[in-house]
């Protein structure tokens, strides 16, 4: 008996590599080369790889693909239908594997449902984009990316609620859970509280 659940729907390739605790829903395929950490949930109809890493604790919703190039850190949240890229200027007719661009998507990070994340980009550390964003350029940590294209409209606590207007170089505080940031030369550093 394996330590990780696989629906009998889904396919796995070879040389996949599958955490403890991990569950693969309904019709799923995990290509080749691909790792997916420990106490992860694999929503409907996703596919992961080839040479994909799925940090652990991430949970992919149903209808995500995850390409080649891209890279889940720890506890990262893929909501329905939300889409990476990994080619920047698609044609059907021309093969452009050996232009794939890297995508990084930090720890803690949420991806909204039908967002999109445009190749080469990263999203950093416990930031936000909204549903139906899409991201043309790398998002700061602790930022919420909204619109089309995505731009920061606010900052987020790493508990997801919205953190308070504040200005260059002041303390502020999530009036949900207590931790505190402080902004300094536009980077938002958490301080203390649920860090």
């Amino acid at each position: 008996m394996s330590d990780f659940f696989v629906h009998e729907s889904s396919y796995i390739d070879d040389r996949v590599k599958i955490g403890k605790g991990t569950r693969i829903w309904y019709f799923s395929h995990i290509l080749a080369d691909t790792e997916i950490g420990e106490n992860c949930s694999i929503g409907q109809n996703v596919v992961i790889g080839p040479k994909v890493k799925v940090g652990k604790g991430c949970k992919i919703q149903n209808n995500v693909s995850i390409y080649q190039e891209v890279e889940l850190e720890d506890d990262v949240f893929c909501g329905p239908s939300m889409v990476f890229t990994n080619v920047l200027i698609p044609r059907a007719f021309i093969e452009r594997k050996h232009e794939f661009k890297k995508t990084l998507v930090k720890r803690g990070a949420t991806m909204g449902a039908n967002s999109t994340i445009v190749c080469g980009n990263t999203i950093g550390r416990y930031a936000m984009v909204a549903a139906g964003a899409v991201v043309t350029k790398d998002v700061a940590d602790y930022a919420l990316a909204a619109g089309v294209p995505a731009r920061r409209t606010a900052w987020v606590c790493k508990c997801a609620h919205t953190l308070p207007e504040f200005n260059e170089a002041a303390i502020t505080e999530c009036k949900s859970c207590g931790s505190q940031y402080k902004l300094d030369n536009g980077k938002l550093t958490a301080l203390k509280g649920f860090l």
